[in-house]
């Protein structure tokens, strides 16, 4: 007899065959949608790992809701992670525009990698002198913003300010590097 996906959950823990069966029913579904999502198959991959890796470590906490399903308590953990996904590569991306650095696209993700690190290193030095001229309250909050990653509330809690004057310091400080970049590359 077929085990459902809730029995294959709930044993999950004290058997990793269990979950073994349970990945084995979904992982090619799981990645198929993320590739369509995501276009890109090493990114794909990844978050399929982790969908995988979540889903193990919240197993205890699945409630069924679907007959004895984990389909739709899957795809939820792999929705939310494709949305974090668009969210960092929107914030790497106008960061990138913002600094005047080109974003680079191919067909073969090597490629990518190889002329986006050719772009960067080329622009690294250039980079760090605008980023040393900018005003210490600028730079604290583009690193907060760009480098960790932080929301604007918590940039502006780091900073001890409004979000919109978290806002507008990350604005001008981004601004001021891509008039500089700009000038230098022209």
């Amino acid at each position: 007899m077929t085990r459902t996906d809730a029995d294959l959950l709930a044993d999950a823990r004290q058997d990793p065959a269990a979950f073994r069966e349970f990945y084995d029913r979904y992982a090619t579904w799981v990645h198929s949608w993320f590739s369509r999502q995501t276009g890109s198959d090493s990114a794909a991959l990844d978050l399929t790992a982790e969908t995988f890796a979540q889903a193990w470590h919240s197993s205890r906490r699945f409630r069924d809701m679907a007959d004895g399903s984990g389909a739709p308590w899957l795809f939820g953990i792999a929705r939310n992670l494709l949305r974090q996904y668009h969210k960092h590569n929107r914030i790497e991306s106008a960061a990138r525009e913002r600094m005047g650095m080109p974003t680079a696209w191919a067909e073969c993700e090597d490629y990518e990698a190889v002329d986006e690190r050719m772009v960067a290193s080329s622009l690294a030095p250039l980079l760090r002198m605008a980023v040393r001229a900018l005003p210490a309250e600028q730079q604290r909050a583009l690193e907060l913003r760009v480098v960790q990653q932080l929301d604007y509330e918590e940039v502006a809690g780091e900073l001890g300010c409004t979000q919109n004057a978290a806002r507008l310091r990350v604005s001008r400080a981004l601004r001021a590097l891509g008039l500089k970049l700009r000038g230098a590359q022209a």
